[in-house]
C-alpha cells in the first residue's frame, strides 16, 4: 500500500520594511525533537534582511530542500547574499545550510563558538565565518543593526538570539515557539495556540528554567521588542507581552523549586541532547528543579556550587576518547569531587558509538555514598519512541524520590478534620489504558466524572508525575475500564505495582485490542474509548476531558466497584 506523502507547503510575505519572512509549513508531523506529540503539524521559520548588506537568518528542514530553495529563490540572488546567521544548529533550523553555502560560498557565517564547531562537523567544507557573543553587533546598514544575545541552553547550547534596532524584531529560534501549523502567520487567536505554547514550552524550555530567566534578563536590555519572529510556529506580535509574561512566571516557579536535578552531558554527542531533555521533562513533571549543563564547556566553579547543592545528578556518559578534551576531564573531575553522600544518581549511554563504560562510574558514585535512582540506560540501537518514553519514566522516578520528604510533610499538615472532610468525596473505581506508537500506559483512578451528554464526555483527573500523562495530551486516544464491584482486587493490586521505568505494565494481564488502538481489559466490567479534548491544570494535576467515541458493557447485571478513602490527602 503506498504511503501517502506529506503535506509540506512554504509561505513567504514580507515582515517589516526590507525583512522578508520564509515559513516551511509541515502540516502532517505528528512526532518532533524528544519524541513528544505534535497535534498540529509545525512550521520551521527563516528570515531575510535586504540592507546596503544581506542577511539569511537559519535555513529550514532538509525534506522541504526543494521548495525552501525555489521560494528563497524568489526573495533573494544568493550569489549576493553577505552573511548566514545561524540561531543555532539543530537539523530542522540548519538542515540547509550546507546547501546554502554551496549557492552562496562568499557569504559568512555568524554564530556562536559552539555552533561553528557543530558546523564544521557536518558541512564537511571551509566557509567564512564569525564568532559572535553576547552584545556584539553586526551592521547591515539602512538602519538594521544586529545586537546578538547568547542564550545556552535553550534548548541547545549553542542557541542565540538576534535583535534588529531597526524594526524592534527579535529573532528567537527555538525560544518562545510552539508547534502549531496553519495558514495565520501572526498570534491573533490567542486561544487556539496557548495550550500548545505551554505544552512546547514545558517540553523544552522548562528543564531549562534558569538558562531561560537569564535570557529573559538580557533581553531587557535590547529596546522596544515589537514583535518575535521565532523559529516553529506563528509569530508573536498581538499577544507578544501576555505571551513572555508566561514564559516569565513558568520559569520563576521552576527556578524556585526547594530541590533540584543537575542533569549533565555532552553537547553534540551522540543522541545525549534529546535523551537528557527527555530525563529532565521527566524530573520537572514531580516538581523538582532541573539544571542541565554541558561537561564540554560549563565553567567549573557553576559545576562544582549545581552539583554541591543538588539532590541529584544524571549523567549521560561521556566518549572514551574524552580525555583529549581537558575542560571535559577537567569537569568530570569537579562533579566526583562535588558528588556527596545521600544524593540520588542515575547513568545513560548517549549512544555516540564511543561511550565511557557505565559500571565503572556507578561503583565510584555507590562508594561515595550515593543513591542511585533509576536503573542506568544502556543504548544498544538508535533511540526510538520507547527509549524516549523510558527516560522520562526514569526522570520521574527520580523526582519522586526526591519530593517525598515534601509530600510527607504536606500530608501532616492537613487538619484533621479535615482530611477527614475530604475522604467522604467517594468514587468509582477505574483502569486508564493507552497505547501511542510502541509506547503502552495504565493507571489507577478513582477521580472520573460524567461531564457532557452531547456529544458525551466524561473528565479523569490525572496527577502530574504519572507516566501515563505524557500519552493523554490533546487528541490523544485511550481506554477507561470500569471495574467489578467484588471483581477488583487482582487488577487493582497489579496496576498499583511501582513498575520501574520501561516495565510492561500489562505483563500477565489479559487484554484486547480497542478499535482506538489501545488495550481493553478483559476482566473489566465495562469500558469507554475516549479522545482528548482539552486539559485544565490544576495544582498537582491535570483535569482532562475526553469525548466518548466507542464502549460497551461487557457484564449487565454487575456494579461499579466504589472507593471509599478514610482521608483525603492522598489517594
Amino acid at each position: 500500500m503506498a504511503v501517502p506523502s506529506p503535506r509540506l507547503s512554504v509561505q513567504s510575505f514580507e515582515l517589516a520594511p526590507q525583512t522578508q519572512a520564509i515559513r516551511s509549513l509541515d502540516w502532517d508531523r505528528d512526532r518532533f525533537d524528544i519524541e513528544f506529540g505534535l497535534q498540529n503539524g509545525t512550521t520551521y521559520n527563516s528570515f531575510y534582511i535586504e540592507a546596503e548588506r544581506r542577511a539569511l537568518i537559519d535555513t529550514s528542514h532538509a525534506k522541504f530542500r526543494q521548495l525552501y530553495l525555489e521560494a528563497l529563490a524568489g526573495v533573494v540572488d544568493l550569489s549576493r547574499l553577505d552573511y548566514l546567521v545561524i540561531s543555532h544548529t539543530e537539523p530542522d533550523h540548519s538542515g540547509l545550510v550546507k546547501d546554502i553555502l554551496q549557492l552562496a560560498p562568499q557569504a559568512t557565517v555568524v554564530a556562536t563558538k559552539v555552533a561553528l564547531q557543530f558546523l564544521d562537523n557536518f558541512v564537511h567544507q571551509p566557509f567564512e565565518r564569525r564568532q559572535v557573543k553576547s552584545g556584539d553587533t553586526l551592521d547591515l546598514g539602512g538602519g538594521h543593526c544586529l545586537e546578538f544575545v547568547s542564550a545556552p541552553n535553550l534548548h541547545w547550547p549553542d542557541t542565540m538570539l538576534t535583535y534588529d534596532r531597526g524594526t524592534g524584531i527579535l529573532y528567537t529560534c527555538d525560544v518562545f515557539g510552539l508547534h502549531y501549523c496553519s495558514d495565520a502567520a501572526f498570534d491573533e487567536d490567542l486561544g487556539a495556540i496557548e495550550a500548545d505554547y505551554q505544552f512546547y514550552y514545558d517540553c523544552l524550555m522548562g528543564p531549562n528554567a534558569r538558562s531561560v530567566l537569564a535570557a529573559l534578563k538580557r533581553m531587557d536590555g535590547l529596546g522596544d521588542i515589537q514583535l518575535v519572529a521565532n523559529g516553529h510556529g506563528p509569530l508573536l506580535k498581538h499577544h507578544l507581552q501576555e505571551l513572555l509574561r508566561r514564559y516569565q512566571t513558568w520559569s520563576l516557579a521552576q527556578s524556585q523549586a526547594e530541590k533540584i536535578v543537575a542533569v549533565l552531558y555532552l553537547a553534540g554527542y551522540g543522541y545525549g541532547d534529546r535523551l537528557t531533555q527527555s530525563i529532565a521533562k521527566g524530573i520537572t513533571k514531580t516538581g523538582v528543579g532541573v539544571e542541565v549543563l554541558d561537561l564540554g564547556s560549563s565553567d567549573p566553579q557553576e559545576l562544582q556550587e549545581t552539583v554541591s547543592r543538588a539532590g541529584g545528578i544524571v549523567l549521560g556518559m561521556p566518549p572514551l576518547s574524552g580525555a583529549d578534551n581537558s575542560v571535559l576531564t577537567s569537569n568530570l573531575g569537579t562533579l566526583l569531587a562535588a558528588a556527596k553522600a545521600k544524593q540520588f544518581f542515575g547513568l545513560f549511554e548517549p549512544y555516540g558509538g564511543d561511550d565511557e563504560p557505565i559500571d565503572p562510574l556507578k561503583t565510584k558514585f555507590l562508594d561515595l555514598g550515593l543513591k542511585s535512582g533509576f536503573s542506568p540506560i544502556r543504548v544498544k540501537e538508535t533511540p526510538a519512541e520507547a527509549l524516549y518514553q523510558l527516560c522520562e519514566e526514569a526522570g520521574t522516578d527520580l523526582g519522586q524520590q526526591l519530593a517525598q520528604a515534601e509530600k510527607i510533610k504536606q500530608l501532616k499538615s492537613l487538619d484533621s478534620d479535615l482530611e477527614k472532610a475530604l475522604g467522604r468525596l467517594s468514587g468509582g473505581l477505574y483502569i486508564i489504558t493507552a497505547q501511542k506508537g510502541a509506547v503502552k500506559g495504565a493507571m489507577l483512578a478513582s477521580w472520573v466524572a460524567q461531564a457532557s451528554f452531547a456529544p458525551p464526555g466524561f473528565t479523569v483527573a490525572v496527577a502530574k508525575d504519572r507516566a501515563i500523562e505524557s500519552l493523554l495530551q490533546v487528541g490523544d486516544r485511550f481506554v477507561l475500564n470500569v471495574l467489578e464491584e467484588g471483581n477488583y482486587q487482582a487488577l487493582m493490586k497489579h496496576f498499583l505495582k511501582r513498575f520501574p521505568p520501561g516495565a510492561d505494565r500489562f505483563e500477565g494481564v489479559k487484554t484486547q485490542t480497542a478499535q482506538n488502538g489501545s488495550p481493553i481489559l478483559a476482566e473489566a466490567l465495562a469500558y469507554l474509548e475516549g479522545e482528548v479534548v482539552s486539559r485544565l491544570e490544576c495544582s498537582d494535576h491535570w483535569i482532562v476531558y475526553s469525548q466518548v467515541t466507542q464502549g460497551r458493557v461487557a457484564k449487565t447485571e454487575g456494579l461499579t466497584a466504589v472507593h471509599h478513602r478514610k482521608v483525603g490527602n492522598y489517594y
